[in-house]
């Protein structure tokens, strides 16, 4: 990301009316996913699927936007991604995390990885772990993504596997030095924590004489 970075903002009423839609169609996606990996039917039935999978395809295809530019809220400043592979709102290969920020500088997240996110038999891909808490760490850093914060170094700890189902992670400030944020994190189940994880997150050159205030001129999204 630079100084340039495009953005749109979107006005209250749009940011609501994408979450209504394009939510929902992203959740019959995630489901359409996880039905692909359950499945057993026949081969007819497979190649009938196929087909109407891949004329919805081509339906969907048939307006598309030049650019998917990350869209922010006139009121909050808050980005609503569509493409990030963590939180994206059009991406339905994103776990559903829906993040919930706290005063104290505090965000916790509860929801379900099923199949797709499946590593060891029954149990969450690490990489998946990793993804989640750093998109977490970085939300909390960046105070719920309004400030401009880099992943400069995140390590984690594998305490045990994480089973596929509900999870809960959570994140939270530790402290500030200049230019440089430290956070702590963790993500497990009903049992406890099974990973837990510590990022180092930087401003970048081009913001530190902003205060932290990204440098653009955004335009406004109406759609």
């Amino acid at each position: 990301m630079s100084a340039d970075f495009p953005f749109d903002v979107v006005t209250a009423e749009e940011y609501e009316r994408q979450q209504v839609v394009h939510g929902a169609l992203t959740h019959a996606i995630r489901e359409l996913i996880d039905a692909g990996i359950r499945t057993d039917v026949d081969d007819d039935t497979a190649h009938e699927a196929r087909a109407a999978i891949e004329a919805v395809t081509a339906r969907l295809r048939g307006t598309q936007r030049a650019t998917t530019s990350t869209l922010r809220h006139a009121d909050t400043g808050r980005p609503l991604a569509w493409a990030n592979p963590a939180v994206g709102l059009r991406n339905a290969i994103a776990p559903p995390m829906n993040i919930h920020h706290e005063d104290g500088g505090r965000c916790w997240s509860e929801f379900d990885l099923g199949l797709a996110y499946e590593g060891p038999p029954g149990l969450v891909h690490g990489g998946i772990c990793a993804l989640v808490l750093d998109h977490l760490l970085g939300e909390v850093a960046s105070d719920g993504l309004t400030k401009p914060l880099f992943t400069g170094t995140i390590t984690l700890r594998y305490l045990r596997g994480t089973p596929l189902g509900a999870v809960r992670a959570e994140a939270f400030v530790e402290r500030t030095e200049g230019i440089k944020t430290f956070a702590r994190g963790y993500l497990g189940d009903a049992n406890g924590w099974t990973v837990e994880a510590d990022g180092v997150f930087i401003m970048p050159a081009w913001a530190r004489d902003t205060g932290g205030q990204e440098r653009s001129d955004p335009g406004v999204c109406t759609r």
